[in-house]
């Protein structure tokens, strides 16, 4: 019980900042954009292009269920890396300027336990902002296509193409995408409180976390490379396109996420050993 009353007030701190709500404002109006382009332009014509290759229907897979695939596929790894980056790569690196963890660390307890709140709270921001895109996303959709129609899945670059023809299966596979992904973000948001338990400024754990995150895309593209991209970490963090197949390896959505889960061990640990060694008194 006193785990979650720390826990919630570490939430409380962390959306008391301004920046926290900068992600959600920035991918509420990513969203208006994308959809009033396809509203009221041509944008269509890939989507029509794309669907009736396959010989489906582009009138019925034009769908809220398919726009909202192709938005959080599109823009959850750039744009979301930005925001994850900023609001886990400030949360202990910011109040250490500040001097606030001195006053905190006067109090009988742990850095341990004081980490581990800190990052339980960043890791429930990530996957529920996750969750908030998807929503937003599809809401917005319904009011520009309406909420009839399949789902049309089709990612060349991890060899994944689906068909779902109610919306009850489509809902179903963009819930079990949207909860891999949000599981997949949290190895990012590791990486940035990771950096944040250094002795540098909070936009130095920023830009230390996405310079990390952009090396690892630009060398995944290679193509001498492509032998080795089982090892890239935004490759596994992309297994959640895998939970749109027709027949779901669930060993190899295991393997994946067991890779970043130790990732995400390894992070923590080295952020606290780091925490663990530093001085705050003087």
């Amino acid at each position: 019980m006193m785990f979650l009353r720390q826990l919630r007030g570490e939430l409380r701190k962390l959306f008391a900042r301004p920046r926290t709500y900068m992600g959600y404002a920035a991918f509420v109006l990513m969203e208006v954009i994308i959809l009033t382009v396809f509203k009221v332009t041509n944008g269509g014509a890939y989507m029509r292009k794309m669907i009736e290759r396959n010989g489906y229907d582009f009138d019925f897979f034009f769908s809220s269920l398919s726009l909202t695939f192709m938005v959080m596929i599109w823009s959850m790894l750039l744009l979301g890396a930005i925001f994850f980056a900023l609001v886990a790569g400030d949360v202990v690196a910011k109040e250490t300027e500040d001097g606030n963890l001195r006053l905190v660390l006067s109090r009988p307890i742990s850095r341990f336990r004081l980490l581990l709140v800190k990052y339980a709270a960043v890791a429930l921001y990530t996957f529920s902002f996750v969750f908030f895109v998807g929503i937003t996303g599809y809401l917005m959709a319904v009011a520009a296509v309406g909420w009839d129609g399949g789902l049309f899945v089709m990612e060349p670059k991890m060899k994944v193409f689906a068909v779902y023809k109610t919306w009850g299966e489509g809902m179903t596979r963009l819930v079990m995408g949207a909860t891999g992904i949000g599981i997949s973000m949290i190895t990012l948001s590791s990486m940035a409180f990771m950096f944040s338990c250094f002795r540098i400024k909070p936009a130095a754990a920023t830009i230390l976390t996405l310079a990390v995150l952009f090396v690892d895309m630009i060398l995944q593209n290679f193509p001498f490379f492509r032998p080795y991209e089982d090892y890239f970490i935004t490759w596994r963090m992309s297994c959640w396109v895998y939970l749109f197949e027709y027949d779901i390896d669930w060993w190899k959505i295991l393997d994946a996420y067991t890779f970043l889960g130790g990732l995400n061990v390894t992070f923590f640990m080295i952020g606290l050993l780091s925490f663990q060694t530093r001085d705050f008194k003087t």
